[in-house]
């Protein structure tokens, strides 16, 4: 391409940035040119990272956008690099969730359940379903500006990850850490399965507590339930072992009421003597933890409840459905005067149905299992020896507390959507597991196990089922181990731990070294609204992302984000937010056609790696041009340590406060001065300008893309920042002397504009002054401090009637004709009279020794705060009276 400077190109930039109008065109640009295509034969050091697959009936939330913006980040830093950066995409089948909108889509347009057709043909209608409306949010993700391998898109259900599940669930059976048993699960009664613990949300509803009388007289005990309707299926009473109140039942019988039964009084050490009556009631077929208790003592497990939530158990209950039954039970214990007391209103945490809001009902179910014990130590370890980063590091606690006692994971669902138990059945008892590649058996009897398999089972396989496993491809060689993992701390249980159980089995033969599924796992927050609350649609402070993309443009979503993603910190985020960032990414568009209307030029070459800049010998170029390029050099290196240890907010505030305060201001106004002189000393700081910006683009790119390609393109003539190198540090652009100096100068020129702010001057008014200088840092600055504060040289008549002496630099004023020195005098006056009433108040507050002894600690130092700020305020106004020419 044909060097030229981007001064010749300044026309085509508009004078507004108008993202509507940019990152459509440059999206598809940057997709047409194969950028974010990898080749794992390249020989380039690989990087790779996989997206935590959205549902496939999902639409772009903020959650998404965060955690979306910070894997771009990383993967175009990586890219730009000079690695193989490949960001992997794709979706999830999300089983309930789109078994759920499916029928009611097939409930509205034809009035039928799916059990108005066959297996076959419901799955065939979801496959419809999924290719005519699902994956929006594959298009939302590039309007965020996503730089995903498209061309490497995978999608749970097709065919190689249905391979990948099928040989996973083979190895794992044929191991023996696949079972089936009856165990107590989380059931939906409306969906008609079993759901993983991420699948229910707790929350308080309002209920009523009871406490019952079984039993009569000195043997009887209370018990206090929230779900009075499954009394019906209790087999004993519990107490602690130690509990004297109780030590003389234990191994007695009580009669239950309104079932005639009796049932026994056990010990068990899992009762809290301290809460209630220390007595428990213990129901093993619909109550985890009194399916253990259960389990301990050998009491049978009696199912009052089906499916549905209707009472099975004989009598006048039967038929009803648990809610109706609630009450219909009290209302009996009542009349039989069982009921003891009640609490109404009672809140209390109850799980609901994720996709449908139902009250989820535990059950006695026969499911499948996967014995996590070993695989979960597996897990642990790879976190423990340092194979796998956590960050921030103080999440390995909830970690490890999680794998160290993770309990048998259920995998099956009562779905017809998603990947189906590959288990056959035989006509004389058989059971056997059929590979992916193997012929399941035929013949008269034999059926498939009705139940699909967990999502969550699927997604686990997710950073090398991708990759082409079981098969040894060229991707999984190249890209496995994944280099980092970006997701919430809310799913590092449910998803993250998976992945590493399963990870490190499949890929055992890798060595434990290359087995675990990537090396640094990236935990961020969850955003919330900007008065730190959950956002959700009920509290009506829910946020659609693409409303902001649309108002304030994608760059400026982006940006806000980024600068609040602390590792494991939430991120609170309002809409002002984004609009400080969109004027962050319009400064940084004028700021750059600045550059370009002055001549910035940037005919570099690309040598080792790098631009080497058309900048003349360091000794050639003026302190402000020396300034800004050391701290340009200064900024690159931090801002690389700030992403090598995944801090994206300290990131962009370095970027942010660099291009903002000392780029965009103050070495603006300091080149003005020798691009106004011309010659030489104009040609070097269109140099510098030229670099400085072109490298400042390139840092900003991972995060705000859009607009630094669009300004980069306009500035160098080249190909796409998208594949330009990374910035590197230089040594020989450090120089503390020009760093020195140029503070110094900023001290100098912000005291005397705070002066005159204190004086009631105007910004824009000129005020004539004489400067002296005892520094000689400073001596050769005189003309840009005077452009800098609007000073002109003194008048024939000048009188000196104010001066500021900071760093070494005398500045006399003539304010002769700019104040009303009276009216200012008597401003001035007041001001300090109302100050020291304030400190005097103050004082007095702290003199009293009641106040001090009995108000909290906080507020008696709310109270010396403000005096020291009195104080400092009373000083100033003094200083200001003091400078002020007598009348």
């Amino acid at each position: 391409m044909t060097e030229e400077t981007g001064a010749n190109h300044t026309s085509s930039l508009p004078t507004q940035y108008a993202p509507a109008e940019v990152e459509e065109r440059l999206y598809q640009r940057w997709h047409a040119a194969g950028y974010f295509e990898v080749d794992p034969k390249s020989g380039k050091p690989p990087f790779s990272i996989v997206i935590p697959p959205p549902n496939v009936t999902g639409a772009l939330h903020l959650g998404h956008a965060f955690g979306h913006t910070i894997k771009d980040a990383l993967t175009r830093r990586a890219r730009m690099q000079g690695l193989e950066a490949l960001w992997l995409p794709g979706m999830d089948h999300a089983g309930i969730a789109t078994q759920t909108l499916v029928e009611r889509h097939l409930a509205t347009t034809e009035g039928k359940s799916r059990h108005d057709l066959t297996r076959e043909e419901f799955v065939e209608r979801v496959w419809d379903w999924k290719e005519n409306y699902g994956g929006q949010i594959l298009g939302q993700m590039r309007r965020l500006g996503d730089s995903v391998d498209w061309s490497r898109e995978r999608f749970t259900m097709d065919a190689g990850l249905s391979r990948a599940v099928g040989t996973i669930f083979k190895r794992l059976f044929d191991d023996g850490l696949i079972y089936q048993a009856e165990r107590i699960i989380n059931w939906c009664p409306r969906c008609q399965t079993a759901l993983s613990d991420i699948e229910v949300e707790h929350r308080d509803d309002e209920g009523e507590l009871v406490s019952i009388r079984y039993g009569e007289g000195e043997n009887s005990v209370v018990v206090a339930t929230t779900r009075a309707e499954t009394m019906l299926g209790d087999t004993a009473v519990a107490v602690h072992p130690d509990d004297e109140r109780y030590r003389h039942l234990v191994g007695a019988s009580v009669e239950l009421p309104l079932t005639g039964r009796s049932i026994p009084i056990v010990a068990d050490e899992h009762v809290d003597p301290e809460f209630g009556s220390g007595a428990v009631k213990v129901t093993p077929a619909h109550d985890p933890n009194d399916f253990e208790i259960g389990r301990r003592h050998d009491l049978p497990a009696l199912e009052i409840l089906d499916e549905r939530g209707i009472v099975t158990a004989h009598g006048p209950f039967e038929g009803l459905d648990r809610f109706e039954a609630r009450p219909a039970v009290v209302a009996a214990l009542r009349q039989q005067g069982r009921i003891v007391a009640e609490k109404r209103p009672y809140l209390h945490a109850v799980g609901h149905c994720s996709r449908c809001d139902t009250v989820v009902e535990p059950r006695l179910s026969q499911q499948w299992f996967v014995k996590v014990a070993p695989l979960a130590k597996a897990a642990g370890d790879a976190v423990r020896d340092g194979r796998v980063r956590l960050h921030p590091p103080e999440m390995a606690a909830r970690y490890f507390e999680w794998v160290d006692n993770m309990h048998d994971w259920c995998i099956s669902r009562q779905l017809w959507w998603g990947h189906r138990i590959p288990v056959w059945y035989g006509p004389n008892g058989e059971v056997v597991c059929v590979g992916p590649d193997e012929e399941p058996p035929t013949g008269e009897g034999w059926y498939q196990d009705s139940d699909v398999l967990d999502t969550w089972f699927s997604s686990a396989l997710w950073p090398f089922s991708t990759l082409g496993w079981p098969d040894d491809t060229e991707d999984l060689r190249a890209f496995y181990p994944t280099s980092v993992l970006v997701t919430g701390y809310d799913i590092l249980f449910f998803w993250v731990a998976r992945m590493m159980m399963f990870g490190l089995y499949a890929m055992a033969d890798r060595g434990p070294e290359e087995a675990v599924p990537f090396k640094d796992v990236v935990l961020h927050g969850l955003v919330r609204d900007q008065y730190g609350k959950k956002m959700s649609k009920s509290r009506g402070n829910a946020v659609d992302p693409l409303d902001w993309m649309d108002a304030y443009g994608s760059d400026a979503l982006r940006f806000t984000l980024a600068r609040g993603a602390n590792p494991g910190s939430d991120v609170p985020i309002g809409e002002d937010w984004v609009q400080g960032s969109r004027n962050f990414c319009n400064k940084v568009w004028n700021a750059t056609r600045f550059a370009l209307m002055n001549g910035a030029t940037t005919n570099s070459v690309l040598t080792g790696g790098d631009f080497s800049g058309p900048l003349p010998p360091l000794e050639e170029l003026s302190t402000a041009d020396r300034w800004i390029l050391s701290r340009m050099n200064r900024v690159v290196a931090e801002v690389d340590t700030a992403y090598e240890e995944f801090h994206f907010a300290r990131a962009c505030d370095l970027l942010y406060h660099f291009a903002w305060d000392e780029l965009f201001d103050w070495y603006v106004e300091l080149a003005k001065t020798p691009l106004q002189r011309g010659g030489t000393e104009a040609e070097n700081t269109r140099a510098v300008l030229g670099h400085v910006f072109d490298v400042t683009l390139r840092l900003l790119h991972p995060v705000i893309p859009f607009v630094t390609e669009e300004l980069w393109l306009t500035l160098t003539n080249r190909e796409s920042i998208t594949v330009a190198p990374w910035p590197h540090a230089e040594i020989s652009l450090g120089d503390t002397e020009a760093e020195d100096t140029i503070g110094e100068l900023q001290t100098v020129v912000t005291e005397v504009r705070r002066f005159r702010s204190e004086q009631g001057l105007k910004p824009g008014q000129r005020v004539p002054a004489r400067l002296h200088f005892a520094n000689p840092l400073l001596t050769g600055f005189e003309e840009h401090i005077r452009s800098l504060t609007r000073l002109t040289d003194p008048t024939t008549d000048f009188s000196t009637t104010a001066s500021v002496e900071v760093a070494g630099v005398r500045v006399e004023l003539d304010l002769s004709d700019a104040v009303d020195f009276a009216a200012e005098r008597k401003r001035l006056e007041k001001d300090l009279a109302e100050a020291e009433k304030r400190k005097a108040s103050a004082e007095a507050q702290l003199a009293n020794s009641s106040f001090t002894s009995k108000a909290p600690e906080a507020v008696v130092e709310n109270v010396r705060t403000r005096l020291k700020e009195t104080e400092a305020e009373i000083a100033r106004i003094t200083n200001q009276l003091a400078a002020l020419p007598q009348a």
